[in-house]
């Protein structure tokens, strides 16, 4: 596995429950494993990674301050800019069907085990 690969992991890890932030949430949760990894992540190469899972149809990106009771309804086309932080989190991301079942057909990479702990037999990305 890639870098890139881990860390497109990661990003549909931390969103693989619910419509997700980078700056809120989708950052902090990548930053945290990858550290445990003994490996710096930051938030350009994860966006540059979003941009990545977006582009081959694994996530979408929605814009969820509008007023509607359907979040769905907020899709962006495209991955948003997201060259500075967001301070007022309109823009979130989800997976699509297609990767949630990508996450779902191998849980081999998880660099965890079930104490929270990096697993002796895991192998970190090559470059």
């Amino acid at each position: 596995m890639t870098r890139a690969e881990f860390v497109q992991r990661l990003i549909l890890n931390s969103m693989c429950d619910d419509f997700e932030n980078v700056d809120q949430v989708i950052l902090r949760d990548v930053v945290g494993v990858a550290e445990r990894c003994g490996l710096t992540v930051e938030r350009p190469e994860v966006v540059q990674n979003l941009r990545a899972l977006i582009e081959a149809g694994l996530a979408k990106a929605y814009d969820l301050s509008a007023a509607s009771a359907d979040p769905f309804a907020g899709e962006l086309q495209g991955m948003p800019r997201l060259n500075i932080p967001e301070k007022e989190f309109r823009t979130y991301f989800y997976p699509t069907r297609k990767g949630m079942d990508f996450h779902k057909s191998d849980v081999t990479w998880w660099p965890l085990d079930g104490d929270d702990e990096l697993r002796s037999d895991w192998t970190p990305p090559s470059d």
